[in-house]
């Protein structure tokens, strides 16, 4: 199975449900600015970088994950990756896509969108970083979420 996190960016929420999903970030508690930073590709993500699928690991269950930045026209993308996938004879129905748009807040928003699209990124970061830790329960709950679907 390939799992792919999704939402306008790639670069907030989906890069941080796929370190929660890795096991790189925790699932027990809010971590640090400077945890989040460390993962290494949030709020990094460039525009020439949207529509790629970025492999970020394998999780314990053998599944691969990944990061999507989809931007707004959220169907049209996934509908390609799917009929990409399926046309190299390969089964639709091995791509799990969860949207982690649902997790996302105002902080967020207004962080990444000054960070990533007005290039301020002294500005937009701490905003951003703040935001993602005020919706890091509801981003932990979306990889429980997800994750249940491989336990046996």
């Amino acid at each position: 199975m390939k799992i792919i996190y999704h939402c306008v960016g790639g670069t907030h929420s989906s890069a941080t449900a796929a370190a929660i999903h890795l096991n790189i970030l925790p699932n027990d508690r809010v971590p640090s600015a400077d945890e989040i930073m460390n993962i290494g590709y949030f709020d990094t993500m460039q525009k020439k970088d949207m529509g790629l699928l970025i492999f970020k690991g394998t999780d314990e269950f053998g599944n691969e994950v990944y990061s999507l930045g989809r931007q707004f026209n959220k169907d049209l993308v996934l509908n390609t990756v799917k009929s990409a996938y399926s046309i190299s004879n390969k089964n639709a129905d091995d791509l799990l896509f969860i949207d982690s748009m649902t997790t996302v807040n105002t902080l967020m928003k207004i962080g990444g969108f000054s960070s990533r699209r007005l290039h301020l990124v002294s500005f937009g970061r701490p905003i951003v970083l703040k935001g993602a830790q005020k919706a890091y329960k509801d981003i932990v709950k979306l990889v429980k979420d997800t994750k249940e679907q491989f336990r046996s």
